[in-house]
């Protein structure tokens, strides 16, 4: 897909000179939001896409749209929320090298890896459920392991979102860039909507709050009273 030089869209002053430092008045605040997954319609509907199709998503809440930058080898939108500059990304360098577009934005933005939530596809979570965390190893994952060596921090937000485990390791590779069957997308499309309920607490940098929100899921339904006996 071709590049355009949509820079203002990513803030970058013409002639190319360097934007000033981001505010940090609250450095907790989550300032740059990035998916993962791979580029190409090929990919587009697997489960690795994942990421992808939660940045979708909060581009649709926020009302932003996300272009080409080759600067930072993604797609990318930037936005401001309460006067603080907020960015999109979606790296289109396939996702074993993801941590060379984060990376990217991030150093040229001044962004904090603790500024920074990436949200990927994970085994290990069943298809429904999502959990936020901070930190912690990359388990394997790819797209985490690159970005972890391009920041030089495993001290960045992660949202995962639970698309299942086939069972048998061997199987995994081929799992990640299948299509999830329309009852496995079903659930994943609503975890996402449930936790893009979180986001206006992730930009105000309120975790403890995001994370109950992205953790607490529907009550099951009551079981109807039992008859009374005569």
């Amino acid at each position: 897909m071709p590049w355009h030089g949509a820079r203002t869209q990513t803030g970058k002053a013409p002639g190319g000179a360097h934007p000033p430092p981001s505010p940090t008045d609250n450095p907790q605040m989550i300032k740059l939001f990035v998916g993962l997954g791979n580029p190409g319609p090929d990919y587009e509907a697997t489960r690795h896409n994942a990421g992808f199709w939660w940045i979708d998503a909060l581009a649709r809440e926020l009302k932003t749209t996300l272009v080409p930058e080759r600067s930072y080898h993604g797609f990318v939108a930037r936005t401001t929320v309460h006067g603080q500059s907020v960015w999109l990304l979606q790296p289109q360098t396939f996702m074993n090298l993801s941590g060379k577009s984060v990376a990217a934005l991030a150093r040229f933005f001044k962004i904090l890896p603790e500024e920074i939530l990436v949200v990927h596809d994970e085994l290990d979570i069943a298809p429904g459920q999502v959990k936020l965390k901070r930190g912690g190893s990359h388990a394997g994952h790819n797209g985490l392991r690159d970005i972890h060596g391009q920041l030089g921090s495993p001290d960045y937000w992660r949202l995962r979102i639970g698309i299942g485990h086939p069972g048998v390791k061997g199987e995994v590779a081929n799992w990640v860039l299948k299509k999830p069957s329309p009852e496995q997308r079903t659930l994943i499309e609503d975890c996402i909507a449930h936790s893009l309920k979180a986001y206006p607490a992730l930009l105000a940098g309120e975790m403890d709050k995001a994370t109950l929100l992205i953790h607490t899921t529907k009550p099951p339904r009551p079981k109807p009273p039992r008859p009374a006996e005569d």
